[in-house]
């Protein structure tokens, strides 16, 4: 069984925004992935994803080229999180190591939406406790703003008397993007591991 930390946890559950947006699926008749997607994308799939720039956990400065070298899996959230971001990474954990059974390679991302606690050290820390292979990216307040804005999730600091212990409402959604074609799809926390392998799979037997 996976070890997740949950630092700093506290009896409060955090309130999460998990698909509040309304979005209206576009997408052209010759979409090779169409049978694929289960989200529905306001403008089509370009609307999602695009350029970032973000510090690794070796504090160097990191872009989305850097990371995004083969599909991958992106979460945004933060290692003080009392109980959403462990369950929901550990489940893309899971799927990550159920798709690399089937033969696919697939890199986990996780991006901090708390700049203020989450250090480059921090973030590489709960990344590898989460699965050895993922990456753990955070950054400047408007470094993490702009990466949260391409991929338009949503988050919030609570505030709080005590300027260390606060909680962060975030969207919850995972996103799988390629190099080559950017975002393809969002899955919801509700899947389970094997529901997101089985969505990812079809995308990537479709660029084959």
């Amino acid at each position: 069984m996976r070890k997740a930390l949950a630092i700093g946890a506290t009896a409060a559950v955090v309130a999460v925004v998990g698909g509040t947006a309304a979005f209206v699926l576009t997408q052209g008749p010759e979409d090779q992935f169409a049978e694929c997607r289960t989200s529905a994308v306001a403008g089509g799939a370009g609307a999602i994803g695009g350029p970032f720039e973000l510090l690794n956990s070796r504090a160097e400065v990191v872009t989305d080229t850097d990371v995004i070298t083969k599909p991958s899996l992106l979460y945004f959230g933060y290692t003080f999180c009392p109980d959403v971001c462990p369950f929901d990474t550990v489940r893309n954990a899971d799927a990550v190591d159920i798709l690399t059974e089937r033969g696919y390679d697939i890199q986990p991302v996780f991006i901090s939406i708390d700049p203020e606690r989450d250090t480059p050290e921090v973030v590489g820390e709960f990344a590898q406790n989460i699965h050895p292979d993922m990456i753990g990216l955070t950054g400047s307040a408007e470094q993490v703003k702009a990466a949260s804005q391409a991929y338009r999730t949503y988050y919030k600091k609570n505030e709080s008397d005590d300027p260390e212990w606060y909680l962060v409402d975030h969207s919850t959604f995972s996103y799988l993007v390629t190099p080559e074609d950017g975002f393809l799809d969002f899955y919801r926390r509700e899947l389970s591991p094997e529901q997101m392998a089985d969505g990812i799979q079809c995308f990537l037997d479709a660029k084959s």
